[in-house]
């Protein structure tokens, strides 16, 4: 008769239900969700911001220019290597204390950094603030799955988180040249600082404990007690978090590197190849984990659609940062435009992306998700071919800026749908984690990108006569873009199907059928008695 008793009633199914927390006021919701967006706008800002404000720094504390790119990858290669951490996080222990602790220490880390002038010490702060915003993103958007649990809400809630993010990757680069030709380098952290302290605060009396149900780790037994921390903390799986960290940051690494020295060098290809042999380990003690453990699920890797979807998530961020970092260097150096006025011809970006983003589910809703994404992707294809030939100043209007345009149309529609998309294929209780996988591989398409993509740039210049004055570099690495672009539609419209079985309606059906079972157990022990 154990089997009875390990079974799930229907009386406890029905608990479970009863036991979710209400719904709570619009005007909660209204005002959390605004506090959410700003912290993605100002995790997003952190990197942005430094596009335009690095000449200046780099001058100011004497950096090389491979002390310089790890202002901005330091950030970035903590910040995604610990977001699958923090998500793990936020789904055993509560996320609000995931959220809160990570804004308070992204808040003073900056206040920290503004006071910096050793250039080693601000590379350093950088890289701690990464593991500041890691936690703010996926306890945000594990909140916001359990504020808006109706579909479309919900799908509305993600896309105004995701556009305060765009928001941050364009407005940063705006207001950096603003702070940088008026007043200091510093101002970009002390404002970052300004805006995420009071949001830490705030959050600590705002936001419900009740918002998340316990987790499945406690619910059998009482709260604090040992048993329970030892749940909690198998959940978090941290050999197989461990290792997957320790993957990325040396496939990060690995990357980053190259930009300032030969491909071919110890320092770029041994990190790459032990990410590698790491990233195959990681699956591999994956695979090894129980179904029913705590930890983090294998068959989470091979939901519907999982893998094309984290494919799609590592083009956005990718395509805007190498577009940012290539103009912005042209216009500059051989142009010779202001940091602001090179700045502002990046504001239309911000227009163009802000509904898409917010109405991308009601779009998808009526076009179909699987066209909707393909659309955006044809987009960004079209506009990455037109950018290469915008080798002058008279092309920016004619070719630059509608390319800029229909690209960030593009992936506006890609981002948000498969953001949207990528919480429909995992259970709710998962939410944590996939929103810190789905950002992770934002971060790492970024920071990989704009590492091959700086590194094609100079080795083209060192053999092009009048070298970075040219754009034979920049439009060499804008066709490797256009490649991943096409690679990225290509393996969208093969593998990704929109007719694929919602993982919720899956586990329904097995709850359902272990209920069966376990009534028939139940008869079968009934009538032997």
């Amino acid at each position: 008769m154990e089997s009875v008793s390990n079974t799930p009633t229907i009386v406890e199914v029905e608990n479970e239900k009863s036991s979710e927390p209400a719904i709570r006021s619009t005007a909660l919701r209204s005002l959390l969700l605004l506090l959410f967006s700003l912290a993605q706008f100002i995790d997003i800002f952190n990197i942005s911001a430094l596009f335009a404000a690095l000449p200046v720094l780099t001058t100011s504390l004497e950096m090389n220019a491979g002390q310089a790119i790890w202002v901005i990858s330091a950030y970035q290669l903590t910040f995604a290597a610990f977001l699958l951490l923090s998500g793990r996080v936020s789904d055993v222990y509560h996320p609000k204390y995931s959220f809160v602790g990570g804004a308070a220490w992204l808040g003073s880390l900056c206040l920290a950094a503004g006071f910096t002038k050793n250039k080693f010490g601000l590379i350093i702060l950088r890289a701690l603030c990464g593991l500041g915003g890691a936690l703010t993103i996926p306890s945000a958007l594990n909140l916001i799955a359990h504020l808006y649990p109706e579909e479309k809400e919900q799908a509305r809630a993600i896309g105004f988180f995701g556009s305060s993010g765009s928001i941050g990757n364009m407005l940063g680069l705006i207001i950096g040249a603003l702070f940088v030709q008026y007043t200091s380098w510093s101002w970009v952290f002390w404002f970052a600082a300004i805006m995420i302290l009071p949001i830490a605060i705030i959050c600590i009396f705002i936001i419900p404990l009740d918002i998340v149900p316990e987790t499945t780790a406690s619910q059998s037994v009482e709260d604090d007690s040992p048993f329970e921390k030892v749940e909690k903390l198998k959940g978090l799986d941290i050999i197989g978090v461990t290792i997957l960290t320790a993957a990325l940051i040396l496939l990060i690494f690995g990357f980053t590197s190259g930009t300032t020295h030969s491909w071919t060098t110890a320092i770029v290809l041994v990190p790459v190849i032990l990410s590698f042999f790491l990233l195959i380990a990681f699956f591999w003690y994956e695979t090894r984990i129980p179904e029913d453990s705590a930890a983090l699920p294998p068959k989470m890797w091979f939901y519907p659609n999982f893998a094309v979807l984290f494919a799609a998530a590592l083009l956005p961020y990718l395509w805007w940062s190498s577009g940012f970092y290539i103009f912005l260097s042209y216009w500059q150096t051989a142009i010779h435009w202001s940091p602001i006025m090179s700045a502002i011809r990046f504001l239309p970006i911000n227009v163009v992306s802000f509904f898409p983003l917010i109405y991308a589910g009601s779009i998808s809703r009526f076009f179909g998700l699987k066209r909707t994404t393909v659309f955006g992707l044809v987009l960004t294809l079209i506009s990455t071919g037109l950018l290469t030939i915008g080798n002058s100043r008279d092309r920016y209007w004619p070719i630059v800026f509608p390319a800029f345009c229909i690209g960030t149309l593009g992936c506006c529609l890609v981002f948000a749908n498969a953001n949207i998309a990528i919480f429909r294929v995992a259970p709710p209780h998962m939410a944590g984690t996939i929103g810190a996988i789905f950002n992770s591989a934002l971060q790492v398409g970024a920071a990989v990108g704009i590492s091959i993509v700086t590194s094609i740039e100079s080795n083209i210049e060192k053999k092009t006569e009048g070298g970075a004055q040219t754009f034979k570099g920049r439009s060499a690495a804008l066709w490797f873009v256009f490649t991943v672009v096409a690679l990225e539609l290509i393996a969208f419209v093969l593998f990704f199907k929109e007719a694929a079985t919602p993982i919720e309606e899956v586990e329904t059906k097995e709850v359902e059928v272990e209920l069966e079972k376990g009534q028939s157990v139940a008869r079968e022990g009934k009538t032997d008695t």
